[in-house]
């Protein structure tokens, strides 16, 4: 059993940009910056830490969970935890080539065929993170990544400390897995922490909610996933869900504990044309 120490983790949160371990992806959806928010709806202990939604796991690197299943469809992203976890020297010594002020070398790069050596595939994984734009991962309909340069304004070097941090935090008792979320959750009971935080958008709150979200994450994923919500909480583990602000998914969550909370967007071309979104925070206890 894990105790939550909350006021340790609203002080972490706080300096997150400075504090290990700290996600090494800039991911869009990522809800470091509603950390703040979250603590607050945490239990006060909690067994195995279940997180089918992973992203750059700022969650979970806040916690430093010690029993955890971590999960996301996105088998390269999972690929890359791996790699990190097994081998952050590796990982950091193949992408000291990279740079990402260089828009020629990221088109080139994301051009060419990913290299088989998993720590080298790994670091090009972390390249095209960084120097995309606003984090976003896409591909096309062949798989290939596609996402446009992102113009970094500096050229934030891979920390080899962080790293390794990481790699220690991913260790022990934490799982890694490429499943669809149902799956990943069917161990999920009694006195287990669970995090949900769907892929969503937050500019169609109420202006064709359905309609453009069923390009990321349809309505009948949103019912799954609510109906997996319902089905651990009534094993005795305790859920917290972030989602979209909006009535349909509020009366999805009716019976959990809501609050509606706001951050900037990350998903604009400049820091002045981000504007403030709300999200729901739902959970029980």
């Amino acid at each position: 059993m894990t105790r939550v120490d909350a006021k340790s983790l609203e002080e972490q949160a706080l300096r997150f940009q400075s504090v290990t371990p700290r996600p090494f992806l800039r991911w869009a959806g990522s809800k470091r910056s509603l950390l703040t928010h979250v603590i607050p709806s945490l239990p006060r202990e909690y067994n195995r830490y279940y997180e089918p939604f992973l992203g750059s796991g700022s969650l979970f690197f806040l916690l430093q969970a010690q029993d955890a299943v971590l999960n996301d469809l996105n088998q390269d992203l999972i690929s890359t935890f791996r790699a990190v976890r097994d081998g952050p020297s590796a990982v950091h010594r193949s992408y000291a080539h990279f740079d990402v002020l260089s828009k020629d070398q990221y088109y080139a790069v994301r051009g060419s065929t990913p290299p088989k050596n998993r720590f080298e595939r790994a670091a090009r994984f972390l390249y095209l993170n960084r120097a995309c734009w606003n984090g976003l991962y896409r591909v096309n309909q062949r798989g290939q990544f596609n996402v446009p340069y992102g113009a970094p304004k500096t050229a934030s070097p891979l920390e080899l400390a962080n790293l390794k941090a990481c790699s220690r935090t991913l260790r022990g008792r934490v799982q890694l897995t490429n499943l669809d979320f149902h799956a990943s959750l069917d161990a999920a009971g009694e006195g287990d922490l669970v995090y949900l935080d769907p892929p969503y958008v937050t500019t169609h709150n109420q202006n064709g909610f359905l309609d453009y979200n069923k390009r990321i994450f349809s309505w009948k994923d949103q019912e799954r996933l609510a109906e997996c919500a319902h089905l651990a909480a009534a094993r005795g583990a305790w859920v917290i869900v972030s989602n979209a602000n909006h009535d349909d998914v509020r009366w999805l969550y009716r019976d959990f504990r809501h609050v509606v909370v706001s951050r900037n967007s990350t998903l604009a071309s400049s820091s002045k044309a981000r504007k403030r979104v709300s999200e729901s925070l739902f959970w029980t206890g």
